[in-house]
Order: structure tokens, then C-alpha cells, then sequence
């Protein structure tokens, strides 16, 4: 669509304020006004405003509501929408103060006795297509009835997923998606009917059918014109007793566009609220802080226009452009999209931003010597640091990282620069997605657009760091950020710069074995079905064991497909039949092979190396994760799992692989923040833990007197009670009977009565404060814990009771790996860190120095923290990371 001087936003009050509910219902309890109103529909509803208008920037806006259940539509057909269940209290509270957000926010709302929304909508893009001069039209629902309105001038935006995600409709992509004309579609939900507004459509027709004989028909009028003509069948008897109903249905789902309106588009003119100290009372009102704080000082330009930064292009850096109190940011575009990569930064404090593009200007030798002895400022700095290693740059650790700060105050948005500047700042801050297009379609923008994006970027890192720093202390995580957090990207860096050796001829030869198993595999199941079929399809799957071999189906469930053939029904079964067990070794095996076998081959580098990369701001608890590839995830379970770090080999001569990891140290932190004196006393004497647990549940005297049985269910205790597990859980890891499992539980918590204090007041203090904390301060937020939904309510608190412990653990490690890399680089030595798996650190370490650096490692790990309980640290060698575990 070409850009047009008017802009009109067409939004579905009722159908968008819906999709707000229920997007943020999860949080519903943490959504409430200092008055007690719930507020999450409200809340949503103008994250999806700020969302849509940011990225439309219409000149004329309206948002229509529907004005009650009674319409022309129910003059026609008493039973229309008759089926919808009633509106929940919470969300119809809500109502009036949306409209009167609106107001606040000079949006104009309007509805329209006897009609719907869609109704006002559909007359009002008719009515601007016919003016004078063309508007460009978009329409915003949570409801696909409005697809029918797309057209040359008209996009339909449907919501999708949560408050900023939309499917966008015109012809061309409807036509692409269902092979049909926007007017068509209003024959289809005549054809197949819609239960949500109970119009009955014909009877057993659905989307499938419905469009297979549009296809063929071209209209719903062409479908009856060619009725006689078709073969007989049960679809054509439905479609000759229901015709008066199908063209009811047709007149039913078609939109009114001649409605008789009161409002014209001289009316709906928008340029942004007009009374920001009424916004601000509204906010205050709603308990909205995040949303007062981005308003400006009365007078001033409103908050919700894009503000553009002055900043100077140069194509040559001298040192009077540099100091150490300036943001810097560096972009490379993926050059997986087009043929010549751009290089963009830009840098600048409160006083000047400058912009510069192109490779040429990393190797300015100014820029190069303030960049090795400056600790930056600079959002996500592992990203920075190992880009520039590509240029032979070498960045000492950072001063401040916007990313990593932004993750440590919250977890529940995304970590992006715009997020930052929508809950820091007080500017907004156009999407990476929005200036250069998503997935295969993006593309590489004019440089001028790129180096203004990027200048806006350094603006917003440059106004947002006071606030941070300040929300940081006021968390007590000022201290996270700066000694663990922006240390620890530094060493991770170094990590992913370094890469870890993986010999593909090792892969390849496993390939090779693992087709000859499958193979076997495949013919001792086609045998035991007694035909051939394809094992990778649930649905020929369910038909062979619960049809032809006479499974019990009440083991499994029925879905659209067929029967479930998913994991936990196989092995329900794999009991009862032999082929169940081949099958599961079959999947197993097959998985093995394709994402790690096979896939791993398509990241081994020209030099031989995998380089995976961290996510250091991704979990909730703070726990790293690895991708591009996964090597957090390669199953260690099974011995073909094992056999994969085989593979895995030094990459200098005469050295090994050295591997490290703590023993049992979530137990241990749990013994630490519950204080459980039997607890601590087993860590301290050096009990095994586990054995420990199975004579003081089990009732077992001696430690001999456990069998390997007991120290393994045991083991599924003390674990299950670190997650929170229930009786049920319990009873299903056991194969035991859930009375059963609730005596062992029972017993763990009269046997260890401070693991049971601990629980309950951790899940008090998450219910005051809607958070918990680890030893070192990092919080993980939890909306739920006070949620209505006993469901939701108790994932929280299982949630409240593992994050301390788990995200503890993850802390201690990171402090370790933090020291280590200190330690090392203090002492000269060779050795280098390459991975971090969980609890395990892997070097790679110069067989000369593999003793020092064992009880270096050993020491290290051991003193990262000192708790109630000993840390205890195992490392090992080897010539792979096979022998090396």
C-alpha cells in the first residue's frame, strides 16, 4: 500500500479489549488499582494502543464498541451470539474505564444503538475510500469477521498473540493463506457457520470443505445455482435442507457499511492527548506508574510520538569524539539476507551522538586503541565484544550493559532497547522488525535510515541509565550487575570466541552405526505389526497398536488425528507389547540422529570448531542457556547420548579436556536457605545425601541396609521436594500409589522440619512482595502467586519454592566461572574455559598444567561462596569430553 497523507485506524473496541483480558489473565492479580479494580484488560488494551499507533501513526483515529446484545441481526435470528457465556465480573468491571482511558488519551470511542462494531467500522473505511482524497485504512480486531473488509486501501490487523502480535490481512495475502477474495469469505462463514456469534451456518461443513467448494463454485449463490449438478451425498442432502440457513447465515455474517452514523471522519482527527495532567491523574487512579513515569512535564511534547536525535554522520573518528562516559552501539546485519553485510555504529553522550557506517571504520586506529583500553557502555556487550574479536579488536569487560541491567529488574518482558525506552525512557522507540523487515524478508535499509535507528538507540541507552542504576540499587542488584553479570559476558565471551574442537569423522562414523540400528529397528517393527507403515506418523502409528493390535485405548487419549502415541502412553504400554519398546528405542535413536549427530555436523566451522553461543538473559531463575547449537541439551541418559561428547576433542597438541562440576549443589543451597540442622548435619559429615534420605524416610537403620532401590527413590524425594512435587508427581517419577507418595512426603518434612518452614514462608513472602530472591539478590517476579485459579496459584508457588534454590545455584556458579577466569589469567596459564553445561564448567587444559590447574578448578569452585554446608567440586580428564565425564 503506498503511503498516503491520512492515515485511518479503525480499532474494535470490544473484540481488542477482550483479546487485552485474556492476554494478561495470567497476571490478573498483580493487575489491580490502588482502589482494588482489576486492570489488566485496561492495561493491555493501552500496551495495544501504544503498540498499534507507534508503528501506523494515523492522522484520524476511532475505536467503536458494540452497543448490547440487541442488533437488526437478532430482529432476523433470535439465537444470534445466543451461545456466548456470560462475561466474566472481572473483565466487565473494566469497561467504563477503558472508554474513559480513551478519553484521557483524546481517542474518540463511539457506539451505535442496533448495530456492532464492525458495523461503524466497515461504513467508516467505505466512507473515507470515498472521499476526495484516498486515506490509507487499517482495521485492528481480535476478530476475523472483518477480513471482508480488506481491500486496495484497507489492511485488517487480527490479533494473534498476546498485546503487539497481528496477523495482517489484504486480498493478495488472503488470497495466498486461503485462496479466496475478501467477499468470499463471507461465504465461507455462511457455509461453516461460527459458534462464538451462534450462526448456524450448514450442518457439517467446515473451513475444508467450505473453501474446497468455493474453489470449485466461486460463491455461495454458485454453490446452489450448481447444486443439482453435484453427485449424491450426505454433504449435498445438508446443503439442500439448510439453504434458507446458509443464506441467513450469509446475510448475518456480512458487515452493514451504510450505517447510520452520527460521527464523520472530521470528528476522529487524532495528534495525541491534550490534558496530560487528566492522563496523569487517570494513571495514578489505575495504580499505572510505569506508564506516568514516560509522561512529560506539563507543557512539553506527550511521550507517545517518536522523538528524533540530532546526531552527526562522520567517516572519520578522532579522539575529541571519544570519552569513557559515552554509550557506544555496534550493529552488524546478518549477511545470511544479502550480499554485502552493513556495519553501523554509533556512540555519544547527553551532549553529542555521532553515527558511522562501514566495515573501514573498525579499523580506525584511534577507534581500535580506545576500544582495547575503555570499559564501554554499551548494551549487550558478549554480542560486542564477540563481533569485534572478528576485527581483531579485543574488548576489556564493560562499565555498564543496558541489556544486562534491564534483564536483572525484570524477567517478564523482552530484554530489547525498545522495551528499555518504553519502561525507562521517555521516548518511544521504533522495533528492529519495523525498520528492517522480519525473518527472509529482511533487508538492509538505506544507510541513512539505519544510522538515524541506531542514533536513536544510543539516545535511549544515554536517558535510561540513571534510572536502572537507581532501580538496581534500590533492588540491592546494583552489585549483580557489576561484579557478576557483566564479568561473567565477558568470560562467555571469551568462550564463544574460543569455540570447542568437535572431529565430524567421529559424528559421521555414529551416523553411519545409528542407520544400521534404525534400520533393524524398522524391520523388527514392520514384523511384529505384520505390515509396513510409516513409524514417524502418530496417526498410522495409533492405527497399528490400538486397531490392528488391539491395544487398550482407554491407556491413550483420542485426538483430531487419531489415538496419542506420545511418550507417557508408550511407555504405559511398553509392558504389554514388544513392538512398543522397539518403538521408543526407535524415536530415541531417530532424535539422536537428526538433532545432534547429524545436526551438529552443520555447525562444525572451516577450522574445525563449534562455537555455541549463551543466552545469558533468557531464564527466569538466571540459569545460562546455549543455542546456535544447543549443547546444554545433548542427553547424557542414554549411553548413544553419552557416546556424543565422544566427539568432542582439545584442539591444541598434547592437551585434554578437563571437567568440573559440583556435587549435589542444589541440595546444598536448600540445606543453606532452610537451615535444616539434619539437613546441614548429613552435608557436613560427608554422608552421601541420598542414602542419608532413604533411612530417615524409608525408616532404614544402617547405611548398608539401603539398596540401590532405595538410594534411587530417595534421590526422586529429595529432587522432587527442590521442585515442589505433589503427591501425584511423586507417585508417577515411583510407580507407587499417591498414598504412598504422600506418606514419603509426609515423613520428609517431619524428618526435615526446616525444609517444610522454609516452603511455607517463602511462599508467604511471595504472596507480600510478588517476588522471591536468591542469595545474591536476583529476583524472579511471580504475578500468580495470589492468582484465583488454584492451578495457576500453585505452579507459583512451586515456582516460589525452587527459584531461590535453583537460580542460588545458578549464581554460585557463574561467581565461580567469574574466578576462574581470574585465577587463570593471574597465574599465566595456558588453560582456558570452552563450555558451561548446568553445573559443569569444561577446559581445555595443556597436559603439563593439568594438575595445578585441577586444584586451582577444585579450589576455585569450592570457595565461590561460603554457605552452611561444605561446596564439594569433582573434576576429571580426558582425551575427549566422553572421558573426560
Amino acid at each position: 500500500m503506498e503511503n498516503k497523507t491520512n492515515k485511518l485506524l479503525l480499532i474494535d473496541g470490544s473484540s481488542v479489549a477482550f483479546r487485552a483480558f485474556f492476554a494478561l489473565y495470567h497476571q490478573i492479580d498483580r493487575f489491580k488499582s490502588p482502589a482494588g479494580l482489576h486492570t489488566n484488560a485496561i492495561y493491555g488494551f493501552h500496551l495495544m494502543l501504544d503498540h498499534i499507533l507507534k508503528r501506523v501513526q494515523p492522522t484520524h483515529v476511532l475505536v467503536a464498541f458494540d452497543a448490547g446484545k440487541t442488533t437488526f441481526r437478532t430482529e432476523m435470528y433470535a439465537d444470534y451470539k445466543g451461545g456466548r457465556a456470560k462475561t466474566p465480573d472481572e473483565f466487565r468491571e473494566q469497561f467504563p474505564f477503558i472508554r474513559q482511558m480513551l478519553d484521557v488519551l483524546s481517542i474518540q470511542h463511539y457506539e451505535l444503538d442496533q448495530y456492532e462494531a464492525d458495523d461503524i467500522i466497515g461504513t467508516l473505511a467505505k466512507k473515507a475510500e470515498l472521499i476526495d482524497q484516498d486515506f490509507e485504512i487499517t482495521v485492528v480486531s481480535g476478530d476475523k469477521d472483518l477480513i471482508q473488509l480488506t481491500d486496495s486501501h484497507t489492511t485488517v490487523e487480527i490479533s494473534k498473540k498476546g498485546v503487539a502480535e497481528f496477523e495482517s490481512y489484504t486480498p493478495t495475502y488472503l488470497m495466498e493463506k486461503m485462496g479466496i477474495t475478501p467477499s468470499q469469505f463471507i461465504d465461507l462463514k455462511a457455509l461453516m457457520g461460527d459458534n462464538s456469534d451462534n450462526i448456524p451456518g450448514v450442518t457439517k461443513i467446515g473451513e475444508k470443505t467450505g473453501l474446497k467448494l468455493l474453489h470449485e463454485y466461486g460463491s455461495l449463490e454458485g454453490i446452489y445455482d450448481h447444486i443439482d449438478a453435484m453427485k449424491a451425498s450426505k454433504m449435498k442432502e445438508n446443503l439442500i435442507n439448510d439453504k434458507e440457513q446458509a443464506f441467513l447465515s450469509k446475510t448475518l455474517a456480512t458487515i452493514e457499511t451504510n450505517s447510520p452514523l452520527t460521527i464523520g471522519l472530521e470528528d476522529i482527527i487524532y495528534s495525541g492527548p491534550k490534558d496530560i495532567s487528566a492522563l496523569s491523574k487517570f494513571y495514578d487512579e489505575m495504580g499505572f506508574k510505569q506508564l506516568k513515569a514516560q509522561l512529560p512535564v506539563e507543557g512539553q511534547e506527550t511521550s507517545v510520538a517518536t522523538a528524533e536525535v540530532d546526531y552527526q554522520v562522520v567517516t572519520e573518528i578522532t579522539p575529541e569524539m571519544l570519552n569513557d562516559q559515552q554509550f557506544f552501539y555496534l550493529e552488524i546485519l546478518n549477511d545470511n539476507y544479502h550480499t554485502e553485510p552493513v556495519i553501523g555504529l554509533a556512540w555519544g553522550d547527553s551532549g553529542k551522538i555521532y553515527a558511522a557506517a562501514g566495515d573501514q571504520l573498525l579499523g580506525s586506529p584511534v577507534l581500535r586503541d580506545f576500544f582495547e583500553t575503555t570499559a564501554l557502555k554499551t548494551y549487550d556487550f558478549k554480542r560486542t565484544k564477540v563481533l569485534l574479536s572478528r576485527h581483531g579488536v579485543e574488548l576489556p569487560a564493560p562499565a555498564f550493559d543496558s541489556r544486562l541491567a534491564k534483564y536483572l529488574l525484570s524477567t517478564i518482558e523482552d530484554n530489547t532497547v525498545a522495551t528499555i525506552a518504553e519502561l525507562y525512557g521517555q521516548r518511544q522507540l521504533a522495533s528492529d522488525e519495523t525498520v528492517y523487515g522480519k525473518g527472509v524478508k529482511k533487508a538492509v535499509p538505506e544507510t541513512d535510515v539505519l544510522l538515524s535507528h541506531l542514533a536513536q538507540k544510543v539516545a535511549v541507552l544515554i536517558e535510561t541509565e540513571k534510572m536502572m542504576r537507581e532501580r538496581l540499587t534500590e533492588n540491592q542488584q546494583l552489585d549483580l550487575l557489576i561484579d557478576m553479570e557483566q564479568p561473567l559476558a565477558y568470560v562467555l565471551a571469551k568462550m564463544e570466541i574460543a569455540g570447542i574442537k568437535v572431529d565430524k569423522a567421529t559424528l559421521e562414523a555414529m551416523q553411519a552405526e545409528n542407520d544400521v540400528v534404525l534400520d533393524n529397528l524398522t524391520q523388527e517393527i514392520y514384523e511384529l505389526a505384520g505390515e509396513e507403515f510409516n513409524i514417524n506418523s502418530p496417526k498410522q502409528l495409533g492405527s497399528i497398536l490400538f486397531e490392528k493390535l488391539g491395544l487398550p485405548v482407554e491407556m491413550t487419549k483420542k485426538t483430531k488425528t487419531g489415538y496419542s502415541t506420545a511418550v507417557d502412553v508408550l511407555e504405559r504400554l511398553a509392558p504389554l507389547s514388544p513392538i512398543v519398546a522397539k518403538i521408543l528405542d526407535y524415536r530415541q535413536i531417530a532424535k539422536l540422529q537428526s538433532t545432534y549427530v547429524v545436526g551438529l555436523q552443520d555447525f562444525i566451522t572451516a577450522e574445525g570448531k563449534i562455537h555455541t553461543r549463551y543466552v545469558q538473559d533468557l531464564t527466569q531463575t538466571g540459569r545460562l542457556s546455549s543455542t546456535d547449537p544447543n549443547l546444554q541439551n545433548i542427553p547424557i541418559r542414554l549411553e548413544q547420548g553419552r557416546l556424543i561428547r565422544k566427539a568432542f576433542v582439545p584442539s591444541w597438541d598434547k592437551s585434554v579436556l578437563m571437567s568440573s562440576d559440583y556435587s549435589q549443589i542444589e541440595l546444598r543451597v536448600l540445606a543453606h536457605i532452610s537451615g535444616d540442622a539434619h539437613l546441614i548435619k548429613a552435608f557436613e559429615d560427608g554422608i552421601d545425601i541420598h542414602t542419608s534420605t532413604a533411612m530417615r524416610v524409608f525408616g532404614i537403620e544402617k547405611p548398608e541396609e539401603v539398596t540401590a532401590n532405595d538410594r534411587r527413590n530417595a534421590k526422586a524425594v529429595n529432587f522432587g521436594i527442590v521442585y515442589g512435587i505433589s503427591d501425584f508427581g511423586l507417585s508417577n517419577n515411583l510407580g507407587i500409589t499417591r498414598k504412598l507418595a504422600k506418606e514419603y512426603i509426609d515423613t520428609y518434612f517431619d524428618r526435615y522440619p526446616g525444609i517444610k518452614d522454609y516452603m511455607e514462608g517463602v511462599v508467604r513472602e511471595a504472596k507480600d512482595k510478588g517476588y522471591v530472591e536468591t542469595i545474591f539478590h536476583r529476583r524472579r517476579e511471580l504475578p500468580d502467586i495470589n492468582s484465583r485459579n488454584f492451578n495457576i496459584r500453585q505452579f507459583a508457588e512451586r515456582t516460589a519454592i525452587n527459584s531461590p534454590i535453583q537460580g542460588s545455584a545458578a549464581d554460585i556458579l557463574k561467581v565461580a566461572m567469574i574466578n576462574l577466569d581470574r585465577a587463570l589469567a593471574e597465574g599465566n596459564y595456558q588453560a582456558r574455559m570452552l563450555l558451561q553445561v548446568h553445573d559443569e564448567i569444561v577446559l581445555e587444559v595443556p597436559e603439563h598444567e593439568v594438575e595445578a590447574v585441577a586444584e586451582l578448578v577444585k579450589t576455585t569452585m569450592e570457595d565461590a561462596i561460603q554457605l552452611s554446608v561444605p561446596l564439594i567440586a569433582d573434576e576429571s580428564t580426558g582425551k575427549t569430553w566422553y572421558e573426560a565425564k
